[in-house]
């Protein structure tokens, strides 16, 4: 198997197979001495649990005009992510596959800025929030990595 990506997240390498396509996205995650296959249905179920962890957080914000608009703004970047990447598995075409993984990976690097914004306004803070900022670091590495292999593997396809 070839791993033309190779991503840092998080001070891990993470290396994602060219076999990764539209009709059997799965991805290879080596973190340090730990490695691990997620298929799509995994990987469906991880961005899912992402945006339900995000709503679960919101709960605590502060019930002011920062706190209700912010919540809004994350809980939909983050609802997007799983949405759209559950999307993409139903693509009509390679091209079609990217495009909407371009989105999910808009979404996720959203979801990563807002969380941020939440940790630099004292909105919530502690372990929670920490690996939810994580979490959305690593989505948009992979969701990166997903869309980098498969703009290759298109552009190869039409070189043949």
């Amino acid at each position: 198997m070839k791993y033309p990506m190779k991503k840092e997240m998080n001070g891990h390498n993470v290396r994602i197979p060219v076999e990764c396509l539209m009709s059997d996205v799965g991805f290879l995650i080596s973190l340090g001495s730990k490695s691990l296959f997620m298929d799509r249905k995994e990987l469906q179920q991880r961005t899912k649990k992402f945006h339900v962890d995000i709503i679960k957080l919101c709960e605590g914000f502060p019930k002011n005009a920062a706190g209700f608009e912010t919540a809004k703004q994350i809980i939909r970047a983050a609802g997007s992510v799983g949405a759209n990447y559950r999307a993409s598995v139903r693509a009509k075409s390679p091209a079609d596959f990217i495009y909407k993984i371009e989105i999910v990976l808009e979404e996720a690097d959203e979801s990563y800025y807002w969380l941020e914004v939440i940790k630099d306004a004292g909105l919530q803070s502690g372990v929670e929030l920490d690996r939810l900022i994580k979490e959305a670091n690593e989505l948009t590495a992979i969701f990166a990595a997903t869309d980098k292999t498969n703009k290759a593997k298109l552009q190869q396809s039409k070189s043949k």
